[in-house]
């Protein structure tokens, strides 16, 4: 009788996977109950001057209205922006540099490029290390790694001196060919732990060893920059959750779209910079394969920016070189294009008398006027209630309410410079912020080669639905589709993640059957390095090794990265590596040369252990009708006020369809449907939008 009673309660126990994600108005939970599959979602403001505070805010939020309790919580993942902020913001510790005697210059030359080449006005931003903190230490390998001149340790100890003395707080170590041999940066490192025990040191090859030493010191430098900020804030984390009662360990979303543990986020910080924006499109991707679409756009607008990534047959793309504010970051991250253009952007008209629209930001303190939260200038946001389309429901699950009359007051101060009527204005906000994003998403297009008239757009995060249809008209897409919760889809992402940890060896090698000995032996030393890193991480389920080569023709500069099977590279099958490609040069460049040389520049290997298998009761029997609108509302349509159908999300079906214009209100967001639009909802709740012009 005692363990039926004892296998009753534990039948009865919850057992809740929470996601969490921290953008620049709001901070989502996302949150599952995997025995039932009941999935419960929340958004609370931000509090920029108590990092953390929200968090704490969100489960108690949660508690009281689904019965969570902390020690019902299995799985805790959290994204953070910390370390973007600190970059972007400057905020970041005092480091020193520790490079070769005449390469002092190094990350101030870069590649010798303008930020932007068609200005002759532009100018290169200003390094996070400043020159006097940079020191040269006789010491050099050779190209093939070998020794020319050991390092000098007492130029080391003479540059730990005067770093200390100007107030570093960190050392970066990173000398030349360092990805052949790390024994000189592993060795001055030891001389500094010893001479100066109070300051941290990061080594280039141990943050990212690969070749080229600009690439490799700028990692190693953000990395450095942001690490007392997000090691404190992550210790933090630990503390607030053990003492809210919550036993399971945090894991970290990561720029690669997988998740790690805290412990090692507190060292590998510059892996986390673009967790956010990373663990949007792994949480789009998993609605999309859930609702059968193969090739989609992901469109996350924030309160800040506008964030853009492609998902080619159900997988997001990735790739290097993302930018951490000014500063180029070269470790595997989800490919995602950003441009400053969010809910919280700002309208404002130049010296010219030429209406503009961002960068700069309202945030969540003050936030759009409409918020009213103290907030005056015009924004996105206050453009879209002018215009009719919000302002009708509470927002951000009952933590706001729309004042029109605020947005109108904002935005009339605008008018009156220009002359035109308040309403004009706000449609012109609009089209200025649509319009920039175009120009954002044909470059990410073109790049990748792909025609988006075969791709269908979704939209999330909390403006995504509000501008979204109007962006994939413009494009001539072929669908739009609406999560049920777009508002939190990054939070979603952590929360289906797995984890994912990329590893790299520069082998820098002809493609022949001579380099069939060094690319087993690398393909074996990175699939052991992957191993070992999912059991580091607590990992005992399924496992999956990834690996991809950086390739390119003899005599070009830079590479593409290329998937390959493991077989070809243990079995020497040149053939069929080279035939990969080859293919992947003519689809990138619509160019490939069969005869042509080729060089494989670095081996990738990315270790993933499996997420959990999630199961929501999402899935409900279609059944046909036309939906019915709550009320009609009026909505500036770009000449005239129009009624048209404000719908409920959550009183909309499986199988219902109807018309736009129409606003679909619902607690975390708002969808705005243009005119000449057709709604379907599917059987996972998903809105389908096609246009009919």
């Amino acid at each position: 009788m005692a363990d039926a009673t004892r296998q009753d309660r534990e039948a009865l126990r919850q057992d809740w996977k929470i996601g969490v994600d921290i953008g620049g108005t709001f901070i989502d939970f996302c949150a599952l109950e995997s025995r039932s599959g009941r999935v419960a979602s929340l958004k609370v403001l931000t509090t920029p001057d108590d990092p953390g505070a929200e968090l704490m805010t969100g489960l108690s939020l949660l508690a009281e209205r689904e019965g969570l309790e902390p020690e019902a919580i299995s799985r805790f993942v959290h994204g953070t922006t910390v370390g973007i902020n600190t970059v972007i913001q400057r905020r970041g510790v005092s480091l020193a540099l520790m490079t070769n005697a005449g390469f002092e210059d190094v990350i101030e030359l870069a590649r010798l490029r303008m930020p932007d080449v068609y200005s002759l006005f532009c100018s290169r931003p200003e390094q996070l290390i400043a020159r006097d903190m940079i020191f040269g230490i006789p010491a050099r390998l050779r190209a093939d790694g070998s020794e020319a001149q050991a390092p000098d340790m007492k130029a080391v100890a003479t540059a730990v001196a005067a770093a200390k003395a100007k107030g570093a707080a960190g050392i970066i170590v990173s000398f030349l060919h360092s990805w052949r041999d790390d024994a000189q940066e592993t060795a001055v490192k030891s001389a500094i732990e010893k001479l100066a025990p109070d300051l941290f040191v990061f080594t280039s090859s141990e943050v990212w060893p690969v070749i080229r030493e600009y690439e490799r010191t700028t990692t190693a430098i953000l990395n450095g920059y942001v690490h007392p900020r997000v090691s404190s804030y992550l210790a933090a984390l630990e503390h607030k959750l053990a003492s809210r009662g919550v036993t399971a360990p945090a894991l970290l979303t990561k720029s690669n779209g997988g998740v790690m543990n805290a412990a090692e986020g507190k060292r590998s910080c510059v892996q986390m910079l673009l967790s956010g924006t990373a663990s949007g499109v792994i949480g789009a991707a998993w609605l999309a394969r859930l609702a059968g679409e193969r090739h989609v756009l992901t469109l996350d607008i924030g309160g800040t920016s506008a964030d853009f990534a492609l998902i080619i047959d159900g997988e997001p793309q990735f790739g290097t070189g993302e930018l951490i504010g000014e500063f180029p970051l070269h470790i595997p991250s989800v490919s995602v294009s950003s441009i400053g253009i969010g809910g919280g952007s700002v309208a404002s008209i130049d010296a010219h008398g030429v209406l503009r629209v961002g960068p700069e930001s309202a945030g969540s303190t003050p936030g759009p006027a409409c918020y009213d939260r103290g907030g005056t200038k015009a924004t996105v946001t206050d453009a879209m209630a002018v215009c009719g389309w919000l302002g009708h429901s509470e927002m951000a699950y009952g933590q706001l309410r729309i004042d029109v009359g605020l947005a109108r007051a904002a935005v009339a101060k605008l008018a009156e410079r220009i002359e035109r009527s308040v309403e004009e204005v706000a449609q012109a906000i609009l089209d200025i912020a649509i319009s920039e994003m175009f120009v954002e998403v044909e470059k990410l297009a073109s790049r990748a080669g792909v025609d988006l008239r075969e791709f269908t757009l979704m939209p999330f995060g909390g403006g995504g639905p509000m501008l979204g249809a109007f962006l994939a008209r413009e494009f001539r897409m072929a669908k739009v589709i609406g999560p049920l919760r777009p508002g939190v889809v990054s939070a979603l992402g952590g929360l289906v993640a797995d984890l994912r940890g990329d590893f790299i060896k520069t082998v820098f090698t002809h493609l022949s059957p001579e380099a069939a000995p060094l690319l087993r032996a690398c393909s074996e030393a990175l699939s052991a390095e992957g191993r070992d890193w999912l059991v580091k991480q607590g990992h005992e389920g399924a496992a999956e090794l990834r690996i991809s080569a950086d390739m390119r023709y003899v005599g070009q500069s830079f590479e593409i990265e290329v998937p390959l099977r493991a077989s070809w590279v243990e079995e020497g099958k040149f053939t069929a590596i080279e035939e990969a490609f080859h293919a992947m040069h003519a689809r990138l460049y619509d160019f490939a040369d069969p005869h042509g040389k080729i060089e494989i520049v670095n081996l990738r290997l990315s270790a993933l252990g499996a997420g959990p298998a999630l199961q929501t009761t999402l899935d409900r029997e279609e059944i046909a009708g036309i939906a019915q609108p709550e009320r009609e509302i009026p909505v500036y349509t770009g000449k005239t006020f129009e009624w048209i159908g404000l719908y409920r999300r959550d009183t909309l079906h499986p199988g219902e369809c109807f018309q736009g214009p129409a606003v679909i209100a619902q607690d975390d967001t708002t969808f705005a449907i243009p005119v000449g639009t057709q709604v379907v909802i599917d059987r996972h709740l998903n809105l389908h939008l096609t246009f009919s012009e």
